[in-house]
């Protein structure tokens, strides 16, 4: 009796003990989950918080990270369902919804789907404490309403909250989207009235210099920052040189930051060397280089991250098409376009390479 007893003991110590590591390995899913949204590895993050849910691990939270990935990868339905569905688990806290809302408005914007993002900012202005990020939101969503005067007034008041190089540069690309340049331009002058305070402001006021074709003092500013390490500074400096049609600069400068992320081992980084790649692809296609700027392009794939994929898919269509490969640029528009199904210009240059390989059949 006395060993029986002992061997069940035993026994049970061993369920626990297995229970236990079941449980720590889950929890593991889910801390490797969180990490892998920080890095921008969307792809792991979206299957480890999707199995964290079959788990039944911090729901809301999982549900919410499925959520973000999803917005990030362009799967705009998918990102609403996973919002909502983190906003229907039990006890979530008022701060945690406000920023489901924000994340749901968001992903219905993109969408498409205007009136139903607008009665989220609705929600968020009866319910919460309305802050920068909820009036910007909102003023996106009246601006793509063509509630012009309802969209200024609340970009007002996001300014007004925040008077960022950030934030007038966010509000700058609203308007340009909508080619309402002039309406934009007013913040950039603006925030370039206040004081640079850092490395970060002077690579902000060199992009706003360089969206005003200010070159000149763009590369001072730019040249300020990237001398005081910014790797920023070095990618919006190529950008300046491009403009101005300096393809040997702009290649120096792209070249620079492809080398410092390359040798930068953070795990932490919240960009890649990709954006380098893109940059480097875009000289040689300017230069008639197209096998260069190829290879360029797939360097870049090889290391970007899930939301610094896209333009690199897209230039990879037109390389395809300045070499005259229609075919193969039509396969890789096809497959863009089922990625991307918002990008217009993608469809159009789809349309344009069907009646092109169509010609030549």
């Amino acid at each position: 009796m006395k060993i029986r007893k002992t061997a069940l003991i035993f026994t049970a110590c061993m369920g626990l003990s297995l229970l236990a590591g079941c449980g720590d390995e889950k929890q593991q899913i889910f801390k490797e989950a969180e990490k892998d949204l920080e890095q921008g590895s969307y792809d792991y993050a979206l299957d480890e918080f999707t199995t964290s849910v079959d788990n039944g691990i911090h729901l809301t939270t999982s549900y919410r990270g499925i959520g973000i990935c999803q917005l990030r990868m362009g799967n705009y339905e998918d990102a609403i369902t996973a919002f909502t569905n983190a906003l229907g688990t039990e006890k979530v806290s008022k701060s945690v919804a406000k920023d489901l809302y924000l994340y749901r408005a968001t992903a219905r914007l993109q969408a498409g789907h205007l009136e139903d993002a607008m009665a989220d900012c609705q929600v968020l202005a009866q319910n919460y404490d309305m802050d920068a990020d909820c009036w910007f939101l909102t003023g996106k969503v009246a601006l793509a309403m063509d509630g012009y005067d309802e969209a200024s007034s609340d970009f007002e008041q996001a300014y007004g909250e925040d008077s960022s190089y950030d934030r007038a540069i966010q509000i700058y690309e609203a308007y340009l989207e909508k080619d309402m340049e002039a309406d934009g331009t007013r913040y950039l002058e603006a925030v370039l009235s206040t004081e640079a305070k850092g490395t970060d402001d002077l690579c902000d006021r060199g992009r706003i210099y360089y969206y005003m074709e200010d070159y000149a003092n763009a590369k001072k500013e730019l040249t300020d920052a990237s001398n005081q390490g910014s790797q920023e500074a070095l990618l919006v400096l190529g950008m300046v040189y491009s403009a101005q049609q300096d393809y040997a600069n702009a290649r120096s400068m792209y070249q620079q930051f492809v080398n410092q992320k390359l040798e930068d081992t953070s795990r932490n980084q919240t960009q890649t060397a990709a954006p380098g790649y893109n940059g480097l692809a875009v000289c040689d296609m300017a230069e008639g280089n197209y096998d260069s700027a190829l290879e360029n392009i797939n360097n870049g794939i090889s290391v970007a991250a899930d939301d610094e994929m896209q333009s690199l898919l897209f230039n990879e269509i037109v390389i395809y098409e300045k070499k005259l490969d229609f075919s193969t640029a039509q396969a890789k528009a096809q497959e863009y376009v089922g990625m991307y199904p918002d990008d217009e210009e993608a469809a159009k240059e789809l349309d344009f390479l069907k009646s092109r390989t169509s010609s030549v059949q």
